[in-house]
């Protein structure tokens, strides 16, 4: 029998369907747990204002206290290396040896010549001096020539005027004389130019020297290795690079100041150091450089602190953070850190109204604390602040001010 013939069947199925949508949504309304309508528990905190020292918090970068690039000073092969990386150098610590053979053959030619032009004046080391120019020896001989031709014509001259002398005698004495009085004049301006010859020798001479010390390459300071560049049997050239040395006690601290801190910060104010290499500890150190002028970029100025580093703890190029506890002091209104909320690039404080119904108010920050926070606009001393669940309250939640403790329960 087809359903078109019997009117039972067309009636009863689409009751039959009704029914059965009818029990399915009674059930579902049976299954679903009762909403909680309740006021929300939340702790609170009254906002406060008390003075506080300003505290300048940054990071930066520690630099070693000095560095610098030994270079070589003169030619030649390395034949002996005798520091290397991580090495601690005291100042005068010889580094490296260069051949000395070419400095030293230098050094004796340049001693021959000098020697050579003392003899001619008389001296009989390079620490002597001519005090007087009239004693050195090619100026006394011809001193003391021109002292026997001035008597010899002074006798023909005496002899000529009593008329037993010959007239050519008397020119001819005095022609000799006028020739040694000329000779006299050019014999002192050679020894003034020997004088002269003898100090420039002395220097070439010190030079000379200075070049053959200079193949000991030498610390100028204490320090450490912090990198060797050159191995023995190598030729060098002057101006080579051949360690880099740096000095890391003290060591400075770099750090970036915001420019509006400028008036806070001082030389000689103490700056507390960490470094993640060691988590939990503090280095003291004090400021002992400001720079003058503000990055105009980043509007911040450079601030060094020089911390004793006596155990080589602190490592140049490591990042560090820094407080530095500055003579500002400022009444500072205060909430808890946990009572703020920062929502879609907005700071949120909830404040809890009298009738314990929430109002939801963007604040403005300023400094940041261990625990607190500063608030520099939108809440007011005396009124309270939710400290949690922020994420269960909106504007006009109702909630329980309960206990640190009951809360946690």
């Amino acid at each position: 029998m087809s359903s078109r013939s019997n009117p039972l069947i067309r009636i009863t199925l689409p009751a039959l369907a009704a029914a059965l949508l009818l029990s399915a949504c009674g059930g579902s309304k049976q299954a679903e747990a009762p909403r909680d309508t309740g006021p929300v528990e939340v702790r609170a905190a009254e906002v406060r204002t008390r003075s506080l020292v300003r505290v300048v918090e940054t990071v930066g970068t520690l630099f070693p206290y000095d560095e610098a690039i030994i270079a070589a000073e003169i030619p030649g092969p390395v034949v002996e290396v005798s520091a290397d990386l991580g090495d601690q150098v005291r100042q005068g610590q010889v580094l490296a040896r260069i051949s000395d053979e070419e400095q030293r053959y230098l050094v004796a030619q340049q001693e021959a010549q000098l020697r050579q032009s003392l003899e001619r004046l008389g001296l009989k080391d390079e620490g002597e001096r001519v005090k007087d120019i009239r004693e050195a020896p090619d100026v006394r001989r011809a001193i003391a020539d021109l002292r026997e031709a001035e008597q010899r014509y002074k006798r023909t001259r005496e002899l000529v005027d009593q008329g037993i002398g010959a007239r050519a005698d008397l020119d001819s004495a005095q022609a000799r004389f006028d020739a040694l009085q000329a000779g006299l004049d050019a014999t002192l301006n050679q020894t003034r130019n020997l004088i002269q010859e003898v100090e420039r020798f002395k220097a070439v001479l010190d030079l000379q020297r200075k070049r053959l010390r200079d193949t000991a390459v030498r610390a100028p300071f204490d320090a450490l290795v912090k990198e060797r560049l050159v191995t023995a049997g190598q030729f060098v050239q002057p101006n080579n690079p051949l360690f880099t040395l740096v000095k890391i006690d003290p060591i400075r601290l770099r750090i970036e100041v915001p420019e509006r801190m400028a008036p806070w910060v001082k030389i000689g104010q103490i700056a507390d150091v960490s470094v993640e290499a060691f988590d939990g500890r503090l280095f003291r150190g004090k400021v002992w450089r400001i720079s003058p002028t503000v990055d105009q970029t980043k509007r911040t100025f450079v601030v060094e602190a020089l911390i004793d580093n006596s155990h080589g703890d602190l490592k140049p190029g490591s990042y560090a953070r820094a407080r530095v506890a500055t003579n500002k002091t400022d009444a500072v209104r205060l909430i808890p850190a946990q009572a703020l909320n920062y929502v879609l690039g907005t700071n949120k404080a909830y404040v809890i109204k009298a009738d314990q119904t929430i109002e939801v108010r963007d604040v403005t920050v300023g400094d940041r604390f261990p625990n607190e926070v500063e608030v520099v606009e939108g809440v007011e001393d005396g009124e309270r602040v939710a400290m949690g669940p922020l994420n269960r309250l909106d504007s006009g939640s109702a909630v329980r001010v309960v206990s640190g403790q009951q809360a946690a329960n």
